[in-house]
């Protein structure tokens, strides 16, 4: 035993680098998911080291985390990139998102719901779409998904989807009229917000399946059109 803990402690030095990494992770998942760092951007470790105020070191280990979830990528002599998803990962994000999402809605107990985090959500959206910035309108569609997910009331559901509507930002990116793709959304989520406001959950489900399965063939459509089958950029 003395030799185990003899080990444990010469690790100690890591607890606080591996705490902070995850930390820079985390904020770094968060600006993709929320648009800062389009697809295929080279990210610098001194500008982002500097801004954050952490080691390269710690850096680093923040971008291998990222690379795990496939929201970044290494190339050999290049640099760390953003990722560009191919059509392959775009389908397998919705065939996640349609799982779990799904998933949360039929699951939901007796009514009435928690449910004023999609509500604002639905206003963030609809208050963007006013002021014409569809950029940030798909961002707030993203966040409508993540409070749907949290009504499950799970940190592992939420933990698995965060790394997952990260991705679905970096699609998002590619579409070259935003507000073409995210304009007829404003509405549906509204209608889903107010069927779960309703007490029914088998509705919004259904709601959700077909909503879903429509966002797939728009967004593939395009991702089609910009971007190759092997993730290779036409724009």
């Amino acid at each position: 035993m003395a030799e185990q803990l003899a080990g444990l402690a010469d690790d100690r030095a890591l607890l606080g680098r591996t705490s902070t990494a995850e930390r820079v992770a985390d904020i770094l998942r968060s600006r993709i998911a929320d648009g800062y760092f389009p697809p295929g951007t080279r990210l610098s470790e001194d500008s982002i080291g500097g801004a954050l105020g952490v080691s390269r070191n710690t850096l680093r280990e923040a971008f291998r985390l990222l690379t795990h979830e496939r929201l970044l990528v290494h190339e050999l002599n290049r640099g760390v990139f953003v990722r560009v998803l191919t059509v392959e990962d775009v389908e397998d994000i919705y065939r996640t998102r349609a799982l779990v999402e799904c998933a949360v809605v039929r699951g939901l107990g007796e009514p009435p719901y928690p449910l004023q985090g999609l509500a604002e959500a639905v206003a963030e959206g609809e208050r963007a779409a006013v002021a014409g910035d569809w950029k940030a309108v798909g961002t707030a569609n993203i966040h409508f998904h993540r409070e749907l997910v949290a009504l499950a009331g799970s940190e592992r559901t939420d933990e698995l989807m965060r790394s997952v509507f990260a991705e679905l930002r970096l699609a998002f990116h590619v579409v070259d009229d935003p507000h073409r793709l995210h304009e007829p959304y404003l509405a549906r989520n509204r209608r889903i917000l107010r069927t779960l406001e309703a007490g029914d959950r088998s509705g919004a489900g259904r709601l959700l399946a077909t909503y879903l399965a429509d966002s797939l063939e728009r967004v593939v459509e395009v991702y089609r059109r910009r971007v190759g089958e092997d993730g290779t950029q036409t724009f």
